[in-house]
């Protein structure tokens, strides 16, 4: 078996509008095709015995074992791997359960599709299934375990920790969309200008004083003290010599401790003779020269967390310890403790396992005793300085415990501070009493805190204290959204988007665009390049200026990694023809038609999804569609649209000379085409059908007026700066240059259509053949050419995409040779730029030459320096 390629599915894909996280295995199962599992000997027994858990998966059986049974009356091997992919996940603490196998259409490569929840498990899952399944096969030994192992240290490491993970999963459960910003904690919540930020616990909102006070534990100490807050008496010290005057100032018992430590680094409790306040001052001077020397306060250790400044909850902590019984030794203790099925790796469960580290020795060290020793019954052994939930300590809640002047105190103690989101750390004998009164005191004053306590208490209620995160940073049940417009189609994507954008900037609006052209924030192209992907999308979401997305999706990014956002607000569709067919898995028309429904799969219900009624399969994605439905077409009487709109139904149409929108069966005459510069006064058709759903998908907003939409329509020119590469036209002294990016048969045949009606002669085609589709595509574009101009010339693309430049070229020509009815020149230059050079150069007077760009930055460039050249010429000779 072979993998040929693995891609990671982040949004709404090809495979499934709502499982996001779905790894794609493009694997090639070479001679085992001939070999379902039922013919091969042992291999149900030895799956069973490797993944006895397997049982529960039902598969298409429906029932526990039901892949066992499938397995066993024979199913090929890359449903097996699927399989195992999520088992493995499932067994190290990700429970993943939706898979797929599916032919790719050749002989013995297969799709495998399974969800992961984090990208790098899911790699790895893939590729160690592959090997596992072959181990099976061949019936050799193979470690399963040190799989397992590996995927819980990928999850840590990569995994959002318990804190910031319930925050976004509770932003979700609002509506929240998210955008992970780095490989550690920092999370968009939102989008655009709505956008909050989070890292860990500490909020966009977080004051950086609050920040930098909590963490300088004398001053947080000092400004508590003025206000009368009880804290322990103590004092700052650098040397030994400082520290001899805090022992006979406080006397013992003393906690040392670094001045801006965290999580414990560096804390000594429990001081009681000078060697260990030595061992101590040294521990501390690690993270600093200055360090805290107090008085320990005997007690409980309890965290009490404050949200918005209003009391949350509390939980009183533990730190790891196991209790004697007179027979066995520590670490058997510890063993035993940590078989405890609420203990796992990390952060998987509610409790982690307790490890021996230099904390553990150190504790043990000081008592006398080691790993081996057997303490005495019902004696409690504590196994690390504090009471940190990821060293194996453990939280018991008592947030209804606590004392009205205990919180009264808590929510003075955040305000002081200046924390929005705040951890309190009190030792005391309890809280059910107030703190100034029963000995207790404020140890420590955290930002960012950790929220695993609250959430998964070892004992007692669990409270989601991510609710109240969410409401401080979304008031009013907002969902920080701004209105996203997808558009999708094989041709006149670009146009539409800019148009729409151009309709929403006109409106006011602070819009961020996508196109095959670049990104634009508020009209500045700040990415250059194809730029119709989920990268390019998250940029425009990720810019906190930006109140308006429109995003233009094409087939490539969704088909390698989904969509960029999980709902649109409306979704276009232009069209579906034959363009990248053969690529990726889509070989038919209906495959293709099936990724572009995604986009209007994905729009919100109370959102609308626009399609061509003129196109069959376009038409055909309302099936199944559970937002509102408009239509747009370049014919009013399409019975598809007079159906629609009989029913009260929204449509666009082409009508009378009009783009005018159907509301019910009221027209709205929105702009005459003559009117409308880039349908060149009505001969651009294809431009009326871009305009079509532009038009209706702005007026569907209520703050974008008719009004607007008119102005907007009046002001966007068919130009190399509105719209680059897209019917743009250059009038020389003696011919004229018409630049467009038609790559494929649809779109060349509505350029022909339009160079028909076009002014000049003879007409002048620089056409060229992209090495990525099929031979008939190719040979299209030679015949469409043939019968549209009097003279062509070849040329190639920068990227031939896995053919030579002859082979296109000759494909080309024999799609021309097959259908000139007279005698073509066809003269072959392969540079794009020799190639407008040479039309320039022998250009006819009265000629048009229409050029098929490749970069169409680059041809402009060229075209526009000529044009200015000639300008010069002409003004230096008057």
């Amino acid at each position: 078996m072979k993998i040929e390629d693995i891609k990671v599915l982040k949004g709404p894909n090809y495979w499934s509008v709502r499982r996001l996280k779905l790894i794609q295995m493009r694997l090639n199962l070479e001679e085992l095709e001939q070999s379902p599992t039922n013919k091969i000997d042992g291999f149900l027994e030895r799956l069973e015995i490797m993944f006895p858990t397997m049982y529960e998966h039902r598969c298409s059986e429906g029932v526990p074992g039901g892949f066992f049974k499938r397995v066993r009356e024979g199913t090929w091997m890359g449903h097996v791997i699927e399989h195992i992919a999520l088992e493995l996940q499932t067994l190290a603490g990700m429970d993943c359960g939706f898979g797929r196998t599916r032919t790719t259409g050749e002989e013995g490569i297969y799709y495998v599709v399974f969800s992961y929840m984090e990208e790098d498990a899911g790699v790895y899952a893939a590729k160690a299934s592959v090997k596992i399944a072959q181990a099976l096969v061949d019936g050799v030994h193979y470690d399963l375990a040190e799989d397992i192992q590996r995927l819980r240290e990928i999850r840590e490491d990569t995994r959002l920790g318990p804190s910031t993970g319930c925050i976004v999963e509770e932003a979700l459960k609002r509506g929240i969309p998210y955008i992970r910003l780095n490989k550690q904690s920092l999370v968009q919540l939102g989008y655009g200008v709505h956008q909050k930020r989070i890292r860990a616990t500490i909020a966009s909102t977080t004051g950086n004083i609050a920040v930098d006070i909590a963490c300088d534990k004398e001053e947080t100490k000092a400004l508590l003290e003025a206000a009368e807050i009880p804290v322990p008496r103590g004092t700052v010290i650098r040397n030994e010599e400082g520290l001899k005057d805090a022992i006979v100032k406080y006397g013992y018992p003393l906690v040392i401790k670094p001045i801006d430590g965290n999580h414990g680094k560096g804390n000594t409790t429990n001081i009681t003779t000078w060697e260990q306040a030595t061992k101590a001052l040294e521990a501390a001077q690690k993270y600093g020269r200055s360090v805290i020397c107090e008085k320990f306060i005997t007690g409980f250790d309890f965290r009490i967390l404050v949200i918005n400044y209003k009391f949350i909850c509390a939980a009183l902590r533990t730190p790891a310890a196991i209790t004697g019984d007179g027979e066995h030794t520590i670490q058997w203790l510890i063993d035993e403790t940590n078989k405890d099925p609420r203990r796992g790796y990390g952060h998987e469960k509610v409790l982690t396992q307790i490890t021996i580290d230099q904390f553990t020795q150190k504790m043990l060290d000081e008592v006398g005793y080691t790993v081996e020793t057997i303490p005495p019954k019902g004696e409690l052994v504590l196994l690390k300085p504090t009471a940190n939930l990821s060293t194996g300590g453990t939280s018991t809640d008592v947030t209804d415990e606590v004392h009205p002047a205990n919180i009264v105190m808590c929510e003075r103690i955040a305000r002081i501070i200046g924390l929005d989101i705040c951890g309190i750390d009190i030792m005391a004998k309890d809280l059910r009493t107030p703190v100034s009164e029963n000995g207790g005191a404020i140890l420590e004053v955290n930002a960012a805190p950790g929220f695993r306590m609250h959430i998964e208490p070892s004992e007692g209620l669990p409270r989601n204290v991510a609710e109240p995160v969410i409401d401080m940073l979304f008031p009013n049940r907002s969902e920080g959204r701004i209105p996203i417009i997808a558009i999708t189609g094989t041709n006149g994507k670009t146009t539409t988007t800019r148009l729409t954008a151009h309709i929403c900037k006109t409106a006011g609006k602070k819009v961020g665009y996508t196109t095959s052209d670049g990104v634009y924030i508020q009209n500045q192209l700040l990415m250059k390049g194809d730029c119709t992907g989920p990268l390019s999308a998250q940029f425009v979401l990720k810019d906190p200026t930006v109140d308006f997305a429109v995003l233009e999706c094409a087939r490539g990014g969704l088909l390698k990694s989904g969509l960029a956002f999980q709902n649109c607000n409306v979704s276009i569709v232009t069209n579906v023809t034959a363009d990248h067919l053969g690529l990726g898995g889509i070989d038919t028309l209906e495959q293709m038609a099936r990724v572009k429904a995604v986009i209007p799969e994905t729009t919100f219900k109370s959102g609308f999804a626009i399609l061509n009624a003129d196109d069959d399969l376009v038409y055909n994605m309302h099936k199944g569609l559970e937002c509102n439905v408009a239509y747009f077409s370049m014919d009013e009487n399409n019975p598809r649209i007079k159906a629609h709109c009989a029913e009260g139904g929204y449509a666009a149409v082409y009508e009378n000379g009009y783009v005018t929108i159907m509301k019910g069966t009221w027209k709205i005459r929105v702009a005459k085409v003559t009117d409308i510069p880039i349908t060149y006064g009505g001969k651009a058709l294809h431009n009326i059908m871009n305009t079509l759903p532009a038009v209706l998908a702005t007026y569907l907003f209520k703050d974008i007026s008719i009004e607007d939409i008119r102005s907007a329509l009046s002001t966007f020119v068919p130009s190399a700066s509105q719209t680059p590469g897209r019917l743009n036209l250059f009038e020389f002294r003696t011919f004229k240059f018409l630049v467009d990016f038609a790559h494929n048969p649809a779109g060349l045949e509505l350029l022909c259509d339009f160079v028909s009606k076009m002014d000049g002669t003879p007409k002048v085609g620089i056409i060229s053949g992209t090495g990525d589709r099929r031979d008939e595509d190719i040979k299209d574009l030679g015949r469409i050419s043939a019968t549209c101009f009097d003279e062509i010339i070849i040329r190639q693309d920068k990227n031939l995409r896995g053919r030579t430049a002859e082979e296109i070229v000759n494909l080309l020509v024999e799609g021309i040779n097959e259908t000139r009815a007279k005698e073509i020149p066809i003269t072959i230059i392969y540079n794009e730029k020799e190639a407008i050079m040479h039309a320039y150069n022998t250009a006819k007077p009265g000629s048009l030459v229409t050029i098929m760009c490749d970069v169409v930055a680059e041809a402009l460039d060229l075209i526009k320096a000529l044009k200015e050249k000639e300008d010069a010429e002409i003004l230096a000779a008057v």
